[in-house]
């Protein structure tokens, strides 16, 4: 429980920044794993398909300062290269 009325008022800027940034990290979630689902699962076409998505997503979430800019290269980079991989297989 907040003590000042700026403390309080903190904590509801905290409260609303958290939801603002769980909607960016759930949907980039979302679409990172229907690309990992689609290459578990052998559909390259899948996989192609949703990586745009995810790619966007990703990038999304580092513009707004949900991730740091490394870890979006990191994902975007480890993705990326998971379904070249998968294509260059087929």
């Amino acid at each position: 429980m907040a003590n000042h009325k700026q403390a309080a008022k903190r904590n509801r800027q905290r409260i609303k920044r958290r939801a603002r940034n769980l909607v960016h990290l759930g949907r980039m979630r979302t679409h990172i794993k229907r690309v990992r689902y689609a290459l578990a699962s052998k559909d390259v076409e899948a996989a192609v398909h949703n990586l745009p998505l995810a790619l966007t997503a990703i990038g999304k979430a580092v513009s707004k300062g949900v991730l740091h800019r490394n870890t979006g290269a990191r994902y975007s980079s480890r993705l990326t290269v998971a379904v070249n991989r998968a294509q260059a297989g087929n």
